[in-house]
C-alpha cells in the first residue's frame, strides 16, 4: 500500500470533487434539502428528542426558570416517555454556559462500579469477556446526583418545581411516540425475561402500540420521593433500598456505601480549535478527546473545496474516524486510574502525523493506535438556551436502547438500572480493565461550540458513532454553512467498530458516491434515510449574541422537536361599568 506523506496530495485529489451547488440552509424554501426550518425566538427554546419532554422544558422558562432548570425538567420527562433509552437509573453528562460570565462548566455524572465488582470477580465465576446485560453490567446510576449538582449550582427551580410534570404524566398517561414504540418492540424478549420489568414495561402482558397510552406510577412514586427528599431519597432512603434489594435479588454486589458515597464531578471541558471556531468536549472518561482529535485531522485537508459528503470527504473523513477512535481505545478510561495523554492526543503537532498515514485512494482496514507523548447505543441528548443566553448541553442514558440497559427494572421503581459497566474490559492489561470504584470508558458525550457572537450548545446521541457523529456536525456548519437544522438534516456515515473496513452510510447518500467509496476499498452497509439505530440523532440550540435571538434545531431521525417558549403577557381585567383596564 502506498501511504500519502503530505497533505498536499491529498489536497490535490479533494479539489477535484464535485462541488456542493448550493449549501444546505441558504437553498431556496420552495426547493431545499431540509427538513424543516430551525425554530427562532428572542426567548428560550428547548430541543430534545420528545414534543412532550421540549414542551415541559419551555414551560419551566415560561414560570421563570433558566436553561438549567428546562433541561432537568426535560430529562426527566424523557426518563418517562422513552424509558429504554434514558432515566434515573443511567448517568448523565452536561456542559454549562453561562451568559453573564462567559464561562463554560463541565459536569461528569457516570457512576463507578459497585466495590465487589472487579475483573478478578468475574474471572472466577468462569466469565471471560465482560458481561453486556444483567446485573454485572450496572454501577451506581449517576443521573440523579447530576441533577442535583445542576439545579444546587445555576438552577432557579427546586426539584419538586422540575419534577412536577413528569409526575403528572406517569400518573395520568402519555401517549407512546412511534420511533420509541419500535424500540419497545425491538426489547420484548428481554422484558418477558424479569418479572418486575415486565410488570412495569408490558402493560397487560404485551409491548404498548405507537399512540397508545401509558401509565408509571411507580415512577411517579419514586419522582415524588426525589421532589420532596432531594438526591437523598434516590442514595439514601427509599429509592436506594429498592435499588439495593433488586441488586441482591439478581446476585449483584452493590452495598449501600456504593450509593452513598458516590458523588458527581465538575471537570473543564477540552477545547480545540477548527478553522476558527473552537469546539468543547469533556475529558475522559467520555469518548470526547476522539471527536477533538478526529476534527484536527480532518483540518489538514479542504473538506470544503471536496464537496459536501462528495467520495474524497466521506474517505477522508472515515479515516480520520479510525486514527481517532484507535487512540482512543487504546488509552481512554477513568483518569482517576490510569495516565491518559489528552494534550497529545488534542495537540495540532500529532493530529498532522496521524494525518499523514492516511491514503487518499485506498481505505485501512486495520489501524493501530498512535503514541501520543505529551509534554505533559441507549441515550438521549438535549439541548437548552434561555432567553438571557444560558445554555446546556446534556446527555443521558441507559447504555443500550435493545433490552432496557441492563434488563432489570427496580422492582416497584418504574426505572431501568442501565448496563453502563458493559463498557469495561476484563483484559487486565488495559486501562479501561473492571475494578471496584472505577467508571467505564464511556460513550454518552455533549459538545458546544463558539465563534465570534455565536454560540452552539449540540450532541448526537448513539453509542460509539458520537464523537465521528460531532466531528460531521461540525464540519456540516464550518465548511459547508448548514444551519444548526441542516447539519443534523443531512446524510451521515457511521462506522461502528473500530476495526475493519465496514462503515454504515444512509441511502441517502448517491449511489455514484458509494460505488467510489467501494473502489477505495470500504465495505458499504447499507441503511435507512433516516436511520436513528446505526447514525443517532441530535439536538442543538444556537445563540446570537449580537442580535439576541435563539434558535433550535431537532433531528428528524426521533420523534422531537425545538420548541419556543412563549413570551408571558400580562394579566389585565377590564371593568365593564367604567371601561377601565386594571392590572391583576
Amino acid at each position: 500500500m502506498s501511504f500519502v506523506r503530505t497533505p498536499r496530495l491529498l489536497a490535490a485529489a479533494l479539489s477535484v470533487a464535485p462541488m456542493l451547488a448550493s449549501p444546505v440552509g441558504t437553498l431556496h424554501a420552495q426547493d431545499r434539502s431540509q427538513s424543516r426550518s430551525m425554530v427562532s425566538s428572542a426567548l428560550g427554546v428547548v430541543a430534545s428528542e420528545s414534543v412532550l419532554a421540549s414542551q415541559v422544558g419551555a414551560r419551566i422558562l415560561e414560570q421563570g426558570g433558566n436553561a438549567i432548570d428546562a433541561a432537568v425538567a426535560a430529562n426527566a420527562m424523557m426518563g418517562l416517555v422513552a424509558p429504554m433509552n434514558d432515566g434515573i437509573g443511567g448517568d448523565l453528562f452536561a456542559i454549562v454556559y453561562i451568559a453573564k460570565t462567559g464561562k463554560l462548566y463541565g459536569l461528569n455524572a457516570s457512576g463507578w462500579a459497585p466495590t465487589g465488582l472487579t475483573a478478578d470477580a468475574l474471572i472466577a465465576k468462569g466469565i471471560t469477556t465482560m458481561p453486556q446485560r444483567g446485573i454485572h453490567t450496572v454501577t451506581v446510576p449517576g443521573a440523579v446526583n447530576g441533577w442535583d449538582k445542576l439545579l444546587t449550582r445555576f438552577g432557579r427551580k427546586t426539584f419538586a418545581d422540575v419534577l412536577a410534570p413528569s409526575i403528572d404524566y406517569a400518573t395520568n398517561g402519555f401517549p407512546i411516540g412511534e420511533v420509541v414504540s419500535v424500540y419497545w418492540r425491538d426489547s420484548e424478549g428481554v422484558l418477558k425475561e424479569d418479572a418486575p420489568t415486565a410488570h412495569t414495561f408490558l402493560p397487560g402482558g404485551r409491548v404498548p402500540k405507537a399512540g397508545e397510552m401509558f401509565r408509571n406510577p411507580e415512577l411517579a412514586w419514586t419522582y415524588q420521593q426525589i421532589a420532596t427528599g432531594g438526591k437523598a431519597a434516590f442514595y439514601r432512603g427509599a429509592v436506594a433500598q429498592k435499588i439495593l434489594a433488586t441488586s441482591t435479588r439478581h446476585g449483584g454486589t452493590m452495598n449501600s456505601a456504593d450509593l452513598t458515597a458516590f458523588d458527581a464531578e465538575w471537570v473543564d471541558p477540552l477545547s480545540t480549535t477548527y478553522r476558527g471556531w473552537t469546539v468543547y468536549e469533556l475529558p475522559p472518561n467520555g469518548q470526547g478527546i476522539a471527536a477533538l482529535e478526529m476534527l484536527n485531522i480532518m483540518e489538514r485537508f479542504p473538506l470544503a473545496a471536496a464537496g459536501h459528503n462528495s467520495p474524497a470527504a466521506l474517505h477522508l473523513m472515515i479515516e480520520a474516524k479510525k486514527l481517532a477512535y484507535a487512540d482512543m481505545q487504546r488509552y481512554d478510561a477513568d483518569p482517576r486510574f490510569a495516565a491518559i495523554p489528552v494534550e497529545a492526543m488534542r495537540s495540532k503537532a500529532y493530529a498532522a502525523k496521524r494525518a499523514l498515514l492516511i491514503d487518499s485512494a485506498r481505505a485501512a482496514c486495520n489501524v493501530d493506535a498512535g503514541t501520543p507523548s505529551a509534554t505533559d447505543n441507549g441515550t438521549t441528548y438535549l439541548s437548552v438556551v434561555d432567553r438571557e443566553g444560558n445554555m446546556i448541553s446534556l446527555i443521558q442514558s441507559n447504555y443500550s436502547t435493545v433490552g432496557f440497559g441492563s434488563g432489570l427494572a427496580v422492582d416497584g421503581a418504574g426505572f431501568v438500572l442501565h448496563n453502563r459497566g458493559g463498557g469495561f474490559t476484563l483484559d487486565k492489561a488495559s486501562p479501561n480493565v473492571l475494578a471496584g470504584r472505577k467508571r467505564p470508558l464511556h460513550t454518552i458525550i455533549p459538545a458546544f461550540m463558539e465563534k465570534d457572537s455565536v454560540r452552539i450548545a449540540f450532541g448526537i446521541m448513539g453509542g460509539w458513532n458520537q464523537a465521528q457523529a460531532h466531528a460531521q456536525f461540525v464540519s456540516n456548519v464550518v465548511d459547508f454553512g448548514m444551519n444548526v437544522q441542516g447539519a443534523l438534516d443531512v446524510p451521515r456515515f457511521s462506522k461502528e467498530t473500530f476495526p475493519g473496513c465496514d462503515v454504515n452510510l444512509e441511502s441517502r447518500i448517491p449511489e455514484a458516491t458509494r460505488q467510489a467509496l467501494t473502489a477505495r476499498g470500504h465495505q458499504i452497509i447499507m441503511r435507512g434515510d433516516y436511520s436513528s439505530t446505526r447514525m443517532g440523532s441530535g439536538q442543538a440550540v444556537l445563540r446570537d449574541f449580537s442580535t439576541g435571538v435563539n434558535s433550535g434545531a431537532s433531528d428528524p431521525r426521533k420523534d422531537g422537536a425545538a420548541i419556543a417558549e412563549l413570551r408571558r403577557a400580562a394579566a389585565k381585567t377590564t371593568a365593564r361599568t367604567t371601561g377601565s383596564t386594571i392590572k391583576k
